[in-house]
């Protein structure tokens, strides 16, 4: 889709001229639902791509799960660009049409300019399952933005920074960016944001601390207190790469050049596993040769250009 090729803010539209039409985050999401669809639907012998669709439809569960128990206000993803809570992205904005908790911003707006009075919202309830619910309270609109939060690194790379801000405006994120280090930040943002409840991560099994995690997971002792929901925990570094080269999602330069696990400046360099000697790949680095980071094959060499 060329929204999701040039990284640019799709136009604003007024509340009169959005009336009776789903608003431009629902629009995407339809989009997105649709192309993961296809992509589930579509026959294939490749055993990488079977894997896949099986991840997608697990992670699909947990997400799906995580919206039957928080209202989009309660819920937040840690966004910093990176492959991993790319898909994670991808994966929770194609769920949310399918949602039942939530109703079309077709219809709300369709109802509300029916209206002969001024309508005025009350604020919402708070969560329960939806199965308790859903007879007796309306369930909430579609939003209108994804809440996010992206924690910098102490020194960040420009194209982080670039292709966080550039997919930010195409998937339409109410994004938080913050400067401290995880525990601080997350404290601020809380505060900040006081509904939310839980948090979309995209830690894989492979990661730092990822070990022992399950889908869901309250924070540890000592941290602020939020359910950390994990869709791609049991996901593997080719079938990251899978998908996202399979439903061509546009992704940081940086993994080009041979950069398979972003940090920042001062801690990540290309991996070397992707290092090539005779100078036919197509990336330079300090005037070493590496292959693009989807050509890693093995999970335990995904952290190799990382010093931490």
């Amino acid at each position: 889709m060329t929204e999701l090729q040039n990284g640019s803010a799709p136009p604003r539209t007024n509340g009169a001229a959005a009336a009776a039409t789903p608003n431009e985050l629902e629009t995407l999401c339809r989009a997105l639902k649709a192309k993961v669809d296809d992509f589930l639907d579509t026959p294939t012998d490749d055993e990488l791509l079977k894997s896949v669709k099986n991840q997608i439809i697990v992670a699909r569960g947990v997400i799906d799960e995580a919206l039957r128990r928080y209202r989009p206000d309660e819920l937040s993803l840690s966004y910093n660009g990176g492959k991993d809570c790319l898909v994670l992205l991808i994966l929770i904005l194609a769920s949310l049409p399918s949602s039942s908790d939530l109703r079309s911003s077709a219809t709300t707006t369709t109802s509300s300019s029916s209206s002969s009075s001024t309508t005025t919202t009350a604020p919402p309830s708070k969560q329960q399952p939806s199965s308790s619910t859903s007879a007796t309270t309306d369930p909430p609109p579609f939003p209108n933005r994804l809440q996010a939060l992206y924690i910098r690194p102490p020194l960040p790379f420009p194209e982080v920074d670039e292709f966080v801000t550039e997919t930010t405006a195409t998937y339409h994120l109410d994004l938080t960016t913050s400067n401290m280090a995880m525990k601080p930040a997350l404290t601020a943002y809380l505060q900040q944001r006081p509904d939310v409840k839980a948090v979309f991560v995209g830690t894989r099994r492979t990661d730092p601390h990822g070990a022992a995690l399950t889908f869901f997971d309250e924070t540890d002792a000592g941290w602020p207190r939020f359910m950390r929901v994990h869709p791609v925990i049991d996901w593997h570094y080719r079938e990251v790469w899978g998908f996202i080269r399979a439903l061509d999602i546009p992704y940081c330069p940086l993994y080009d050049k041979g950069y398979t696990s972003l940090g920042g400046t001062d801690d990540t360099h290309p991996n070397p596993a992707l290092m090539e000697d005779d100078g036919t790949s197509r990336s330079k680095v300090d005037g070493q040769h590496f292959r693009p980071a989807y050509e890693l094959t093995e999970d335990r060499e995904e952290r190799l250009g990382r010093d931490r």
